[in-house]
Parts: structure tokens; sequence; C-alpha cells
């Protein structure tokens, strides 16, 4: 077996073959696997074993999920991405907002599961040594949070304020989802939170001057339903 250096995972699911599954994927993967089996053996195990990331199945035995996700972001910062047969937007949309930074749909593939795992991760890798991010670089494109300025290319791309303020949301939280909800509410106001139509302009706007293609998009990844991504490798995130 690889070291523990990969990190502490807290496995929450009812479902023995479920745990067995991912203890052994996690395990093979260099990961130091917990498990809890309902919703109060994952609290505990969260203020006790303090995990580097939690993957948290919504239909627990004994409390639903969502209020286990409440609970923990009432004392915890941890990474948590859900892991639910539950596919319904609204459940997805609810879990974000209720603080998930991720959510995969049961059945998934082991390797996007550990993909996301690196994801968040990274991001609270980040957080930790209190170093936001203030410049995305990649592939001629760049975008400066701090001086509010994006080139393609080394060309001026101009940006509306609403545009650039999307963009920026994105990036402070590089590969994790932010929902509709999230976006509209912080760039619109609370008022505007059921006017999608605003953000769906604005991200199409986004990818057009950004030269990013809406059908297989590298920069800019919609959600269904649920809200954006932008999507980051490590070495595009710059900080000072």
């Amino acid at each position: 077996m690889k070291s523990e250096s990969c990190g502490r995972i807290l496995i929450v699911d009812d479902e023995p073959q479920i745990r067995r599954f991912l203890r052994i994927s996690l395990a093979s993967q260099g990961y130091a696997v917990l498990e809890a089996e309902n919703g109060e053996q994952a609290l505990g195990a969260v203020y006790t074993q303090s995990p580097d990331v939690v993957l948290l199945d919504l239909g627990l035995s004994d409390i639903d999920g969502q209020d286990v996700l409440r609970s923990i972001r009432e004392h915890s910062s941890v990474p948590v991405i859900v892991v639910s047969v539950r596919d319904r937007e609204e459940e997805k949309v609810n879990s974000l907002d209720n603080g998930a930074n991720d959510y995969v749909t049961k059945p998934f593939g082991i390797q996007e599961l550990l993909a996301r795992i690196r994801a968040v991760q990274r991001q609270a890798y980040r957080a930790k040594g209190e170093a936001v991010a203030s410049r995305y670089a990649s592939q001629g494109l760049d975008i400066d949070l701090d001086l509010r300025q994006v080139t393609l290319n080394q060309s001026p791309v101009h940006l509306t304020r609403k545009e650039f303020d999307v963009l920026a949301r994105l990036c402070r939280y590089a590969g994790r989802v932010i929902t509709q909800t999230q976006l509209l509410k912080e760039i619109w106001g609370p008022s505007h939170v059921d006017n999608t139509h605003y953000l769906r302009i604005v991200v199409s706007r986004l990818r057009q001057k950004l030269g990013d293609d809406p059908q297989a998009p590298t920069l800019l990844q919609t959600e269904a339903g649920v809200g954006y991504r932008l999507l980051v490798e490590p070495e595009r995130l710059i900080t000072h």
C-alpha cells in the first residue's frame, strides 16, 4: 500500500458494499480511509478524526444527509462531496447551497470521483495557506482579478462589469461548482435569484469573448440546471 500522504477520507454511506468498494479504491491510491454508516457516526468522525475530505451519501438511516451537511458546516470547513443516487436538480442545488463542495451521482466512475477529490483538496490547501488566487493564466488567457483585466493572446478582452464579476467569482472557486442561485444572489442581488436568463446571457457572452466552445468547453463548464464550474489545473492559478 502507498503512504497515507494523500489524506484522510471519511466515507459516509449506509451500504456496506459501497463503503467496501470505496475503501479498496481509495486505499489503493494512498488515502487513509475512515467509515461511518449513519449521520451520527459521521458527525462524530468529522469532529474527532479530522478527515481531509468527506464523501457523503444523502440517504442515511438516522439523519437525512442534507441535515448532516448543514451540521458539518456549522462547525467545519472540511471539503464535502455528496455521493448520492438522488439525481434531481433540486437536490444537487440544495446540497451545493448547504455547503457541499461538489456532487457526484451514483453510479459513478472511480476515476471521476478521484479527480473531484483531488480538486477539492487543492482548493482546501489553498484556503489553509490563506493564499487566494489572484490570477488565472492558461493557453493565452490571462485573468488578473486584482487589476480586473483580461487578455487573450496578449490582446485586451473588454468585459462588462457583470461579465467580469461572474468570471471573477468562478475564478475564486476554481474547480468547484457555483450554483446559479449563488451567482445571482451575490452579483445581481437577492431579488434576482429567479432571473436565471440574466446569467445564461452573461455566460454565453463570456464564452464568445474568451473563445470557449460551448460544445467542448475547456474553460466554463455548465452543470445543467445547477450552475457553472471554471475548469482549472492547479498550475493555472497564481497567488501573491
